[in-house]
Parts: C-alpha cells; structure tokens; sequence
C-alpha cells in the first residue's frame, strides 16, 4: 500500500515540473542556435568607441572656412611685421608707448630746433642751449663754446636751407623714446680771430653739409619737449 503511495507522488511531481517548463518555453522563448553565446563576464569586452567622440560642437561664430594657403590672423600679423622696416616698427612702437606721437609733427619740430641749435651754438647762448640738449650734450657743447671764447675767437654760421629732412631710425630704450632725423642743409660758416680774420671756413660759400640728430623724450614724463642726445656732421 505505501509503495502505491509514493509512485502516485512521483507521477505528481513529473506533472508539475512538465508545467513549469512549458510555462518558462512561453515566457522566455527558444534558442534557435542563432543567438550566440553568452558573454563570459570575466572577459574584457572590447570597448565601443562612440560615433565623433572628440568632436565638440561650437556654437556658430561666423567663422568661414579657410581654404588651403590662406593665411591665418597670426601668420598674416607676422607677416605684416616681417614686412615693415626697422623704422617703420620703431615709430609704432614709440607711438604705442606715446599716443601723442605724430611722426609728421615730430619732424617738423626737429626742423625748428635744427636751426634754433644752430643759431645759438654760433652766438654762444648756452641758456637756450641747456632747453634743448641733454646734459651730455649740453657739456660738450658749453665746452666748445668756451674754448672758442678763450681763444678770442668768434662763430658765424647763417642757415640758408634745408634741402630735406628724413626720419632715418627710431627705437625704444625702456620707456625713453630715440628719434634719428637726418639733415641736408646749406650753411655757411666761418670762425674770426679777434682781429675779424676768417681763420676757419668761408665766409662767402654755401656749404651743403649732412647731419645725423638724435632726439630722445622720456615717454612717462608730462614734459611734451624732446632733448637732443647725439649729433653726428658728414662733410
């Protein structure tokens, strides 16, 4: 009678466990052979890389495409540069640390101390002098000026012209500006004894001589007035 039993519960069993599988057939589908094998988890998969990954979109500058041997704003800068003189770079750099600076104006300036200088080195006015040179200047100058004065001796010099005026060089050292003008002028100049005797020049010939000024103005200072710092005279 027990065994009885127990096949009737073995029969009961098999029953339930075919419905299980049939339910689980209908929820979870079949392999068909087709679906590959499952991934090992302790494998390293190999990693999708996104699509553009290190493309990062910008909004919209207005920037236009640059087409092959265009030149970009820094090359083009560069070669503006490269292109310019040493003069032309040494005036902007002036004009940069001195708005105020106006190439043209400066030049005409030079011009009226040319012959300010001139007129007062001649007539041994060191007080106008001491208001347009700078002290290094000034000395040899004044040293000039009294070396002729011990020596009984007198200057003449009359400006007839000046033929041209040029810009030849100009730089910044630190904040002090530099301004080389170069001078084509007609003069004419002789040097009297105390007896009124020409010991030096011609009093009756025009000479053209060519001189090299160098002006300097500190570009920090209120003081709008530029000091000459260096003469040169080709004869």
């Amino acid at each position: 009678m027990g065994e009885s039993f127990q096949f009737i519960d073995i029969i009961l069993f098999a029953l339930v466990a075919g419905f299980l599988i049939l339910r689980l057939r209908s929820v979870l589908g079949r392999r068909d052979g087709h679906q590959g094998r499952a991934p090992d988890p302790f494998t390293p998969q190999p990693k999708a890389e996104p699509a553009n990954e290190k493309v990062v979109h910008l909004p919209d500058r207005g920037d236009r495409p640059i087409e092959p041997g265009t030149p970009t704003k820094a090359e083009g800068s560069l070669a503006a540069d490269a292109a310019k003189s040493p003069l032309e770079i040494g005036l902007t750099q002036i004009a940069i640390a001195d708005a105020s600076f106006d190439p043209d104006g400066f030049l005409s300036g030079a011009r009226i101390a040319f012959e300010l200088v001139l007129n007062a080195f001649a007539a041994g006015d060191t007080e106008a002098l001491k208001a347009l040179l700078s002290p290094e200047v000034y000395g040899n100058f004044v040293e000039s000026i009294e070396q002729r004065q011990a020596a009984g001796q007198r200057l003449e010099t009359k400006l007839v012209a000046i033929k041209s005026s040029e810009l030849v060089e100009a730089y910044m050292a630190g904040r002090t500006a530099h301004v080389t003008v170069g001078f084509v002028s007609q003069q004419i100049s002789a040097v009297y004894d105390a007896g009124a005797n020409v010991v030096e020049g011609d009093a009756t010939q025009v000479i053209e001589v060519v001189d090299t000024w160098t002006f300097a103005r500190d570009t920090r200072s209120s003081d709008p007035n530029w000091a000459l710092v260096a003469t040169g005279t080709t004869d």
